[in-house]
């Protein structure tokens, strides 16, 4: 299925800034989830990290660029889904980020999230400088992510557990950014995050406006902590990272049940954009790995549609 960022935004337009400009709950998180569907439910893709070893900002022999990625996503993988992260992105300069945007379209792909991940930034520092710099920082990368059409951007959660009152201030002064940009933030489990099954839930309502839930199925210590997280956070999220570590060659994965993860999303009203994370150094690896996974995300939708529809 193709689907360009032009036809997301026409789709999507501001509605799920607009639905989030009010006090949060559940309820307003689920309503969000649900437009978001309306535009990318049933859509696959990757997150741009998952190609780690492959991405290159000049062509190279067995390596791509960003500007290939679309044509290359949709024609040998099949998905048209892409998750930006900062660290690939060859240039900030807008006429490369034109060239980026109109590969996408070209290609018939959609690009949905700049991953946030420049080094050394905490935006919860009691040092008003270290702070500033930190939210300068990420308010150019919303900019960025404004100038490609994207509706969502989410900095990076840091290992130490913020100072709540700062981070919760620096959280809102990025939504009120983005805001003005049509640009939603969005809350990932990742770093202090992890031991907290409540922890993006408990953040998101506390933030209150402009933001939503990116849940990533491998971001949690432990499996209880894992399934308990993810049916917590599903229902609040408008994109998930369908994080997969070693597969076996049937689609094995022993360190924790994929299948349970997209039972439990699918469960919460959940349809998608799906976005893999998925690495390997071998490039003929990598894109056999994520053949499969998407053809085991495939296959277990259609399974749960036809459930659903029989019920």
């Amino acid at each position: 299925m193709k689907f360009s960022r032009r036809q997301f935004l026409n789709v999507s337009g501001g509605a799920v800034v607009a639905s989030c400009l009010a006090k949060p709950s559940l309820t307003v998180g689920q309503d969000v989830q649900k437009q978001a569907s309306k535009s990318l439910g049933g859509l696959l893709g990757i997150t741009t990290s998952s190609l780690a070893y492959q991405l290159s900002p000049r062509a190279k022999v067995d390596q791509i660029t960003l500007l290939e990625l679309p044509r290359i996503l949709r024609d040998e993988l099949g998905m048209t889904v892409i998750d930006l992260n900062t660290s690939t992105l060859t240039s900030t300069d807008p006429k490369y980020l034109d060239q980026v945007r109109d590969a996408a379209d070209k290609a018939g792909c959609v690009l949905t999230n700049l991953k946030m991940n420049q080094p050394k930034l905490d935006m919860n520092s009691s040092d008003t400088a270290v702070r500033n710099k930190a939210l300068n920082t990420y308010k150019a990368s919303i900019d960025v992510a404004s100038h490609l059409g994207l509706k969502w951007a989410r900095p990076l959660p840091l290992v130490p557990k913020p100072d709540m009152k700062i981070h919760i201030a620096s959280y809102r002064a990025l939504c009120q950014y983005g805001a003005e940009r049509n640009v939603q933030l969005l809350v990932e489990n990742y770093g202090w995050m992890q031991d907290d099954p409540d922890s993006v839930v408990k953040l998101v309502d506390l933030i209150g406006e402009n933001v939503a839930a990116c849940p990533d199925t491998g971001n949690w210590n432990s499996d209880e902590i894992r399934y308990a997280g993810l049916k917590q956070t599903f229902p609040l999220a408008v994109t998930c990272d369908f994080k997969a570590r070693n597969l076996g060659p049937r689609g094995e994965h022993p360190l924790y049940d994929l299948k349970r993860c997209f039972e439990i999303g699918w469960k919460a009203g959940f349809r998608g954009p799906w976005c893999f994370e998925h690495a390997n150094q071998d490039r003929k690896a990598l894109f056999q790995e994520l053949s499969l996974l998407r053809e085991m995300l495939q296959s277990w939708m259609k399974e749960a549609a036809k459930q659903s529809s029989g019920s």
